[in-house]
């Protein structure tokens, strides 16, 4: 498979953390996504549309979730330090950004990253089909944010 990267002078650790970078915020999309859709059947509520800001909005806690659920589970000897570090400024963009780039560092030096990350992902989209997901009570909160990769291209936003 060839690299992708835009730009193809940059050395070769570049473009491996930008395609890994880009297949993590896929499956994010794809997980988060799955898990809204999951969580709005199991309440009887029709799936979400592209223009709906609450839709948006609930997307956004879900990735919010997820990310802090891998952060807490694949590297869970991340100290208080750094969670505060990661939780701290910016709104829910910049901890987005901050949890995804932890993330592509993880993956890059673990070499079971990929099965830990599905582990994850099953339990998370289990709790959104059960109803036992905390995105939803986080996005009633008000919480905002841009997400990205394909979602934030179905929404517009990309």
């Amino acid at each position: 498979m060839p690299f992708r990267h835009p730009d193809r002078s940059h050395d070769l650790s570049t473009r491996i953390e930008h395609e890994v970078r880009e297949r993590l915020e896929e499956a994010i999309d794809y997980v988060c996504l799955d898990a809204l859709v999951r969580s709005r059947r199991l309440r009887g509520l029709p799936p979400p549309e592209a223009g709906n800001a609450d839709d948006r909005r609930a997307y956004t806690e879900h990735v919010l979730a997820f990310l802090d659920r891998l952060r807490g589970t694949i590297d869970p000897t991340a100290g208080g330090d750094e969670r505060r570090r990661s939780d701290s400024g910016g709104g829910a963009e910049a901890q987005q950004a901050r949890l995804v780039a932890g993330q592509v560092a993880l993956a890059r030096s673990l070499p079971d990253y990929w099965q830990r990350f599905e582990a994850v992902s099953a339990v998370y989209l289990s709790d959104a089909e059960t109803g036992s997901s905390g995105a939803e009570r986080r996005a009633a909160s008000g919480s905002g944010g841009e997400g990205r990769g394909l979602l934030a291209r179905l929404f517009g936003r990309g």
